[in-house]
């Protein structure tokens, strides 16, 4: 007889004692589920090796019982036996987190269930959607769930930096080199209601009709299967509230679960309020140039005094908002002003450098000693206003002067052009940035995930050559847009703005 064999009958044999020693109803289910929390605990899962597919953690167990809230009293978080209830069909779901190792028990819900039986069966979301009656997002929502909290595995994103620089990779950039979801920056109309005078495109481009942009949305949502990320769509224009069919589309993009955002401009409260009710945006992101005067002289008369009422009603509304600044050499002086009005109003609050492109360049950039000082004062300012966020990828050099861990710059992973972000026009056009023309393809002539592997695409993702052995590579490589605004070339000249001294060291 093995050691285990006597444990393993020990439910058993509680259940035909239970009546003759007044045990409880549930106490061989108990027992059952003790019994595997300990073989899981012994156990020696080793993590290892390339996750090909959506799969089920191999550590996972499945303990069906018939009674509920039995996973209270496994853990002591509940000693109240009168709190266990006969039910039917009930899963006590027992792993270990991948990442964490560790051991987990609670009582597995619908959701769970539901996120197994997919992965077992490898049922394609849109297969599943469609088999429940429900829309590609609520499946995306549970599998994603279940991943996070470790009940599936999911295989590693291939939307993966190729490290370039002879420079080493020091251990704090390893988390920079992959990059987990995909930002479509779809412009979607041309259309707005202001006048800026330093928007970088006033060209009369058609918008597609509503039959092309959902095509446009499930051609996304491949790239994003195959990619292996996860997608959001960041709806611009213009101002794409504009767009004839925008609410359709907001919640078409909804639908198949991907992330929408607005970068808009105040806008009527009603609208936003019928947006809400399809499902609430990462965020909403406005603009301001500076202070009253300076802004209005810039985005047309009253327009602050609207911004400052409309953010209010978003926060109302429970939307997270964002203020974004265009930098100039007008109005260096009133971004930190402006970021202590806007403490209480906004959520988050940061800069992009002017591009002078479009109407852009009738507009004056700071010079590189300005902005390299204005740089350390929006550092320091930061520290002490949490609204005010870290955008500008040259910060990292500050920070690596202090001593500070990098962070991920322009959108999260460095200059993100073309790597985790694309920016989409209203016809079709696909550029690497949105600041200055990048032209990488079309979609209404090739699939997004063609036009990403393609040249034009690969080159943008590979930077400049003046920044390959800097060892801020991954996390910076400056502005392209910067560059360009300068006469410079993208592919071989760094950014202007840029004062790290020597390779890798300010």
């Amino acid at each position: 007889m093995d050691e285990d064999s006597k444990p393993r009958a020990f439910p058993e044999t509680l259940q035909s004692l239970k009546n003759d020693k007044s045990l409880p109803a549930f106490i061989s289910d108990l027992a059952r589920v003790e019994w595997a929390l300990y073989q899981a605990a012994k156990s020696e899962i080793l993590f290892e090796g390339k996750i090909e597919s959506l799969s089920v953690n191999p550590s996972l167990t499945l303990v069906p019982v018939t009674w509920k809230n039995l996973a209270g009293l496994v853990t002591n978080e509940s000693d109240e036996s009168a709190l266990v209830q006969e039910s039917n069909a009930v899963h006590i779901i027992i792993w270990r987190h991948p990442k964490t190792n560790k051991l987990r028990i609670r009582e597995a819900e619908d959701a769970d269930l539901l996120a197994l039986k997919i992965a077992v069966e490898k049922i394609e979301p849109k297969k599943a959607a469609a088999m429940g009656k429900v829309s590609i997002d609520a499946v995306e929502s549970r599998l994603y769930r279940a991943v996070l909290q470790g009940i599936l595995m999911a295989p590693d994103s291939l939307v993966r930096r190729e490290v370039l620089s002879t420079a080493e990779l020091a251990p704090t950039l390893e988390s920079f080199v992959t990059a987990d979801v995909f930002t479509l920056q779809w412009h979607i109309t041309q259309a707005c209601d202001l006048h800026c005078k330093h928007c970088y495109d006033r060209s009369d481009r058609v918008p597609l009709p509503y039959a092309q942009a959902v095509e446009i949305l499930d051609d996304f949502y491949s790239f994003c299967r195959e990619m292996r990320v996860r997608g959001q769509v960041s709806f611009t224009g213009g101002n794409p509230l504009l767009y004839p069919e925008f609410k359709n589309v907001y919640k078409e993009a909804s639908n198949r679960g991907f992330g929408v955002a607005i970068l808009g401009n105040p806008s009527p409260i009603a609208t936003i309020e019928k947006l809400l009710a399809i499902t609430k945006p990462l965020y909403f992101q406005v603009s301001l140039e500076g202070l009253e005067a300076h802004n209005d002289t810039i985005r047309g008369k009253g327009h602050f005094k609207r911004t400052l009422v409309f953010l209010e009603q978003l926060r109302r509304l429970d939307i997270y908002t964002m203020v974004m600044l265009t930098l100039t050499r007008d109005n260096m002086d009133q971004v930190i002003p402006l970021a202590e009005l806007l403490r209480d109003r906004a959520d988050f609050f940061t800069f992009n450098r002017l591009s002078t492109v479009g109407e852009g360049a009738r507009l004056l950039m700071a010079t590189p000693d300005a902005f390299q000082t204005f740089l350390r004062e929006y550092a320091a300012a930061a520290d002490e206003n949490p609204i005010m966020g870290l955008k500008d990828n040259l910060i990292n050099i500050i920070r690596t002067e202090k001593g500070l861990p990098p962070f991920g710059g322009c959108t999260g992973y460095g200059c993100g052009a073309a790597f985790n972000f694309v920016a989409l026009l209203p016809d079709g056009e696909v550029h690497a940035c949105r600041k200055f023309p990048s032209l990488i393809g079309n979609m209404l002539q090739d699939r997004l995930i063609d036009i990403y592997h393609a040249h034009p695409a690969r080159s943008y993702r590979d930077g400049s050559q003046a920044c390959r052995n800097c060892g801020l590579n991954i996390v910076c490589r400056g502005c392209l847009a910067s560059t360009y605004s300068q006469g410079l070339d993208v592919f071989k000249d760094k950014d202007p703005f840029c004062f790290m001294t020597t390779a890798g060291s300010p």
